[in-house]
């Protein structure tokens, strides 16, 4: 499953789905918005484009790492500090199939996915990626 959400992410839903009598390994990643200096965090996508992209990065990751599943969902919207922002979970035979497919789907994403964050502080905001303003 690949979804694209302004609600709070389940990761317990997620494994559900991601288990198999076949997978060996399941692996999570959940980004969270961290504290550095700012107070939220706002996501913006082109959510058709992204949602695309993230179907691809899915089956170019369960092709190549031979995943059973793999689930992806990232929010949007306003974000607070210690809040959920990208869930990422594959199951595969072993562990290194799923600790590598995990990790491309994270990295591909980062590439390609065409979402934005905006980093909101009492000073200052800007765009991740580029200098303060």
């Amino acid at each position: 499953m690949i979804q694209i959400t302004e609600t709070e992410i389940s990761l317990d839903e997620m494994i559900k789905r991601a288990r198999s009598k076949d997978a060996g390994a399941m692996v999570t990643f959940l980004g969270t918005v961290r504290d550095d200096g700012m107070e939220r965090i706002e996501v913006e996508a082109f959510r058709e484009a992204a949602l695309m992209e993230l179907e691809a990065i899915q089956e170019e990751a369960m092709s190549r790492f031979h995943l059973i599943a793999a689930e992806v969902v990232h929010r949007t919207g306003t974000l607070a500090v210690g809040e959920s922002i990208l869930a990422i979970v594959c199951s595969a035979a072993h562990r290194e199939e799923a600790f590598s497919g995990c990790r491309y789907i994270i990295e591909e994403l980062k590439k390609r996915a065409p979402l934005w964050k905006k980093e909101l502080g009492e000073k200052c905001e800007r765009w991740v990626g580029q200098t303060s303003t």
